[in-house]
């Protein structure tokens, strides 16, 4: 699959559910309003939904939310995907989580072929981290770590860069995610979605962020590259790698490999467009991938060229209504 600007797209990001048990303040309202559960695709209709895209050249997919794991029966469908490294046909099958229930998945993960993991934590002090997400259970998710590290998971931790609010962690977070073996990475916070907070306070450019963690460790810029759009440096008191994704600071999408797909069937072509391909239709009107297969590359056809995000004074608005849960990331 190439798109209009000539970029293959390998690498498809998967929501299988809207739903969280964390309400993070730049990510959600408190009170959210999430999809009734009969618009949801099957785990059977996500398995062809997924294989399809395979079939035409994906080779890195990443299961998202919501959160994906409080999806009933989400293991099935990584049980069921895993037929897919074995035969070569999928390089990397991989999630996006927020932890808390790694500490009953990580094994079963691990089992099914997943070799490493993102799990969101923008914080390492209790009470902060239950401000950030509203009610969650900071003890909770870092068992959910530790489990999955005990697994052999190899861990991401993704921290998303919020001024006032975690900055004054950063070092910290380096520390420990270089002790613990797992690489760090930092995030904008992007514009999706309302969520009842001022995204201006919020912003903080990574470009802050490097040069502040540059007054106590040494960032050597590297060209590691794990199919997404951070980029890496190795930091060398610890060996660890940290990365910078940076949407609103100095885009990534000259080499975008992404396509996102909701837990409906809607395929985004762009993170941060509205343009949007319904696949749920073709894909149940036949039990054939034919038609499915041509609205694949008739969506792949209009991928943009980029986004727009924007955060400022005058832009204090979302750049598109829905919220990251829905795409995922």
């Amino acid at each position: 699959m190439i798109d209009p600007f000539g970029r293959s797209i390998s690498y498809l990001r998967v929501s299988v559910t809207d739903r969280c048990d964390l309400r993070c303040v730049y990510c959600m309202s408190e009170d959210m309003t999430f999809l009734p559960k009969k618009d949801l695709l099957t785990l059977e209709e996500l398995d062809r939904m997924c294989s399809a895209f395979i079939g035409l050249g994906v080779k890195k997919l990443r299961i998202t939310g919501g959160e994906p794991l409080v999806r009933k029966n989400v293991m099935s469908l990584f049980n069921s995907l895993s037929r897919h490294l074995v035969s070569g046909d999928l390089q990397e099958l991989t999630l996006t989580t927020n932890g808390t229930q790694l500490a009953q998945y990580a094994a079963p993960l691990k089992a099914a072929g997943v070799a490493r993991i993102n799990v969101s934590l923008d914080s390492l002090d209790a009470a902060r981290f239950k401000a950030i997400t509203r009610w969650g259970n900071h003890a909770e998710v870092m068992n959910g770590i530790a489990a999955a590290k005990d697994a052999h998971l190899k861990v991401k931790i993704n921290t998303v860069a919020l001024r006032g609010v975690n900055d004054d962690e950063f070092d910290d977070m380096l520390a420990w995610t270089g002790a613990n073996g797992f690489d760090l990475v930092f995030i904008e916070t992007m514009p999706m979605g309302e969520t009842g907070t001022d995204r201006t306070e919020q912003y903080l450019p990574l470009s802050m962020v490097r040069a502040k963690l540059a007054r106590r460790w040494t960032l050597k810029d590297i060209s590691d590259n794990t199919g997404g759009p951070a980029r890496y440096t190795r930091c060398i008191e610890t060996g660890g790698r940290v990365g910078f994704i940076t949407p609103m600071t100095h885009n990534f999408c000259e080499s975008c490999n992404r396509v996102r797909l909701t837990c409906t069937g809607q395929l985004y072509m762009c993170l941060g467009q509205d343009d949007v391909a319904d696949l749920r239709a073709p894909l149940r009107a036949s039990e054939s991938d034919e038609r499915l297969i041509a609205a694949i590359h008739n969506a792949i056809a209009r991928k943009p060229k980029g986004h727009d995000f924007i955060i400022d004074r005058r832009h204090n608005k979302p750049s598109v209504n829905r919220h990251m849960s829905v795409t995922g990331g």
